[in-house]
């Protein structure tokens, strides 16, 4: 399986069971599914297993007109596995591990979205997936990017996938989340969650493939101190943190990325192995709630 593998037309496109109609959205990333129902596939194994084999195959799947529960929400998110809440964002009471994502007068934009990023790589074992329902959106904005990291570390120049092929990092919740708390949350934020170290090429654990891993959450690499990188000390800081500016951006090169636009009822499910997001706040003070369901993952490698 490449990400680079040609897609097939619109006019020779079939069905992959059933009713279920695949329509991809670019070359490198995204479907939108149609004829399927996420309730149903909470209780279909076969449905299920179909729409897992398609997420790995296009790592963004996007459907439209899913009048769905909270509870079949959730249902169909745990048939992916256990779910995770957000120690910062604030999650259904009466439904565990759906955090609700509301922006409106009364929560203005906080400047965490609007960034390139995978979700929650501060912690030792990141989201493997995550489920993401609309509420209410504008009428016009809030649109969401994702990005192929499959496909930025496959574009890389060969030099940089060397040089980088056993670099780690560091990626912190108290850095990005805490910046705005009094010095006493931030320590204790940090206490709770401390940094997670993850290789900067992680490997797909179902499908193998190389992964740029590196986003808003990662501060600094934890081993390029090393004699082949630096000949006296002043290169550590502009060597380490040039090189790691320039993974960061290449989340935002647009042969890289889907754009969906949302109505209300649309789901997004994506892989977070080896997808970034990128939630464009250009709506405020227009109203948009999300309810998001994240499934625990496994520790990067």
């Amino acid at each position: 399986m490449t990400s680079s593998a040609p897609v097939e037309s619109t006019a020779a496109r079939a069905p992959t069971r059933g009713s279920i109609q695949v329509e991809p959205l670019t070359c490198v990333i995204g479907a939108e599914l149609g004829g399927v129902s996420l309730a149903d596939a909470a209780r279909d194994d076969a449905l299920f297993a179909e729409i897992k084999a398609l997420l790995l195959k296009h790592r963004a799947l996007f459907l439209r007109d899913q009048d769905i529960t909270r509870a079949e929400h959730v249902a169909f998110a745990r048939r992916w596995g256990e779910l995770e809440d957000h120690p910062i964002a604030g999650s259904d009471p009466d439904h565990p591990g759906l955090v609700r994502i509301y922006r409106d007068l009364n929560s203005p934009p906080e400047r965490y979205e609007n960034s390139f990023h995978c979700d929650a790589t501060w912690r030792e074992a990141p989201p493997m997936a995550c489920v993401l329902r609309c509420v209410e959106t504008p009428a016009v904005g809030g649109d969401t990017i994702w990005v192929n990291m499959v496909e930025a570390y496959n574009r890389l120049p060969e030099h940089i996938k060397q040089r980088i092929a056993g670099l780690r990092a560091r990626h912190s919740l108290e850095a990005t989340f805490g910046a705005t708390m009094p010095m006493e949350k931030r320590r204790a934020l940090r206490a709770s969650y401390p940094d997670a170290e993850h290789p900067v090429v992680r490997t797909h654990p179902e499908t193998g493939e190389k992964i740029l891993f590196v986003n808003a959450f990662t501060t600094h690499f934890v081993n390029f101190h090393t004699p082949d990188n630096v000949r006296v000390g002043q290169d550590f800081a502009p060597g380490a943190s040039l090189l790691l500016s320039y993974l960061i951006s290449q989340a935002a090169i647009p042969e890289v990325q889907v754009r969906f636009r949302w109505r209300k009822d649309s789901v997004a499910i994506w892989d977070n192995r080896c997808t970034q997001h990128y939630a464009v706040q250009d709506y405020w003070p227009a109203v948009r709630k999300m309810e998001r369901a994240t499934i625990v993952g496994d520790a990067p490698c």
